[in-house]
């Protein structure tokens, strides 16, 4: 959108395709739920993503074009580090107990060995489940180099499952957008119904670097 400036500025303080399960059993697996399709809406003014400390995976010039893809809602909200593997250590049970007992929108962020970051905005808070979960807002998004953000197709509603040994995001044809091991070294991406994305890695499987969740503060 043309005239749109985004800022960042830093706080000073602070498996294959299962049967949905999802956040709104009405809209369960229909694509005309209450998320229409289509890109992220973009912001009719400046916009900014403020991060409590910096981020290991994405630069400083990378964060504002991030930015304008956010909800509406959330572009002025300040977000902190919720999990960090290099912090945190590698392990998907930690990054469960860091993010399962929130509510808001999170946001994944990794970066593999070739150095291409990438990731998820999550409409829902990262948690184990039984089912898939999660509503329309969720997208993907990749660095590579430039930024790309693969929103929702409406085909189905696959957009999160997590369980101890596997976190997926997007699927579809036994294919998922976007997935991670239990040891978080591990991870894949596909193309998949719920996003109709590109691989977000420059290999299907991947080993994961560094690996971000922040939430809203």
């Amino acid at each position: 959108m043309k005239g749109l400036r985004a800022r960042y500025h830093l706080l000073e303080h602070l498996d294959e395709e299962l049967s949905p399960v999802c956040a709104e059993p009405e809209d369960e697996g229909q694509p005309g739920g209450r998320d229409a399709p289509g890109a992220p809406a973009a912001l009719e003014g400046p916009c900014q993503l403020q991060l409590s400390e910096p981020s290991s995976v994405l630069q400083n010039k990378e964060i504002p074009e991030l930015a304008p893809h956010l909800p509406r809602r959330l572009s002025h909200e300040p977000w902190r580090l919720l999990y960090c593997a290099a912090r945190d250590g590698f392990s998907l049970a930690t990054l469960y107990r860091s993010t399962s007992r929130r509510s808001a929108p999170q946001l994944l962020l990794l970066r593999d060995m070739e150095a291409r970051a990438f990731g998820a905005f999550c409409a829902a808070a990262i948690r184990p489940s039984t089912g898939f979960y999660g509503t329309g807002e969720t997208f993907l998004f990749s660095f590579c180099p430039e930024l790309k953000v693969f929103p929702w197709t409406g085909s189905n509603s696959f957009f999160l499952k997590g369980d101890k040994e596997l976190l997926m995001i997007g699927g579809g044809s036994g294919k998922s957008g976007l997935w991670l091991d239990g040891d978080l070294y591990h991870g894949g991406s596909h193309r998949c119904e719920t996003f109709g994305n590109e691989p977000l890695s420059r290999r299907e499987e991947f080993c994961i670097q560094a690996l971000e969740v922040w939430g809203l503060a």
